[in-house]
């Protein structure tokens, strides 16, 4: 990737410091490559540093400005000392997405704690913990931005017991920080993807055991515009709830999943 796509979702200014997590691969990069060419320094964070060498390194061939961090977002001390990185390297956060997540899909009379324990520590503890530690500094400045990432898996999937209940509770999870800081000028809003080209849909064919080609057809059936999501489609979408014009607008979730039927 030689340039960065169109970033007139995100028009803060060159002082804007974005944190995405989860921002590796997939939806979380592609988010962080938008973010960054609305001008944007991103922070790349991941659960390894040396996951995040790719995401960094292609804001910065487009001229962009980004900073990889490795961050196991289940853990408290790894999240403090990452924004201890960010404010020493930056100084602020005005954008954090938390898209940081992961899947351990078993039917729940066949889940072990441990299996339910990860994907709640991850997408739930995760988002909470990124969330409380960016909202402190936002708060000092009086304005920001916090998006998070349900799924309309929230809505409840076979197998998926864990990652389902994870993505609903963010929705109330939003809902409630939204009323909290809303009065320190941050808005609080979550994106619910619908079925979307990514990395974890294709280990999710694997897993099935299913033709990825006719995995992607099936899905794309089902949805009105006739087609699954890509990975720009969410980054557009998280790009404005990003930006200046989405200021009237928070604790809202946010389907974006091509009118699925």
């Amino acid at each position: 990737m030689n340039r960065l796509p169109d970033g007139d979702g995100v028009s803060q200014g060159d002082g804007t410091v974005a944190v995405v997590t989860g921002a590796a691969r997939g939806i979380g990069a592609a988010v962080a490559l938008r973010l960054a060419a609305g001008r944007a320094a991103v922070v790349v964070v991941d659960r390894r540093e040396s996951d995040t060498a790719g995401t960094v390194a292609a804001i910065r061939r487009a001229g962009g400005r980004a900073l990889g961090i490795g961050c196991d977002v289940a853990v408290p001390a790894e999240v403090r000392t990452a924004v201890l990185r960010t404010a020493a390297a930056f100084g602020r956060i005005d954008v954090l997405v938390n898209c940081a997540g992961l899947t351990r899909d078993r039917l729940l009379l066949a889940m072990d704690d441990a299996e339910w324990d990860t994907v709640l520590d991850v997408s739930l503890g995760g988002t909470m913990r990124w969330s409380l530690a960016a909202a402190e500094l936002m708060k000092r400045r009086g304005s920001g931005r916090i998006v998070t990432f349900s799924s309309v898996a929230a809505e409840g999937n076979p197998g998926q017991s864990n990652y389902a209940t994870a993505k609903a509770a963010l929705a109330g999870f939003t809902r409630s920080l939204a009323a909290e800081l809303g009065p320190h000028g941050i808005t609080v809003n979550a994106v619910a993807p619908g079925f979307v080209a990514t990395p974890m849909v294709d280990e999710l064919a694997s897993r099935l055991g299913v033709d990825h080609e006719a995995f992607l057809k099936t899905a794309a059936s089902r949805a009105a515009v006739g087609r699954v999501g890509t990975v720009e489609d969410i980054a557009g979408v998280v790009a404005f709830l990003a930006g200046p014009d989405s200021g009237y607008l928070t604790g809202q979730t946010v389907s974006v999943d091509g009118g699925r039927r």
